[in-house]
């Protein structure tokens, strides 16, 4: 989960857990963090992918476009899943992210409570969907 505000972050992860998603679940601040975490390799040399990313497009070093852009580029991440969920309804920022290879895009709900069910929902989706396998450890 790339997302830069710790309050949004708390409450996604809450109700992806209260979806039954149990997966190890890591939370970066930033963009710089993620990329550095994503693009280092393990011992044997390959990327660090993760089963899913969870990406906001409103971050304090780079746009969420610009992280989307390197995953999407990179042979080893390519595959994985990117959800965008963001507060950013522009239709044309949406048409953007899908274009460079998001999967989902999902508008954050400005009230609370439509947000936790809309992150309820996003959890019991990803609980039923086929994620590639990218020979990743995480």
């Amino acid at each position: 989960m790339i997302e830069d505000d710790e309050g949004h972050a708390r409450l996604i992860e809450k109700n992806i857990r209260r979806a039954g998603i149990m997966n190890d679940l890591r939370h970066f601040l930033d963009g710089s963090s993620a990329l550095e975490y994503l693009f280092e390799g393990d011992e044997n040399g390959r990327l660090r992918g993760p089963a899913l990313v969870l990406l906001d497009l409103n971050l304090p070093d780079m746009s969420g476009t610009e992280i989307l852009a390197k995953i999407k580029a990179e042979p080893d991440l390519k595959r994985t899943p990117v959800v965008v969920l963001t507060t950013t309804d522009d239709k044309t920022e949406i048409q953007r992210c899908y274009d460079l290879g998001c999967n989902v895009y999902i508008t954050k709900p400005v009230d609370y409570e439509a947000f936790s069910r809309a992150i309820l929902q996003l959890g019991l989706f990803l609980s039923v969907i086929q994620v590639p396998d990218n020979g990743s450890h995480v």
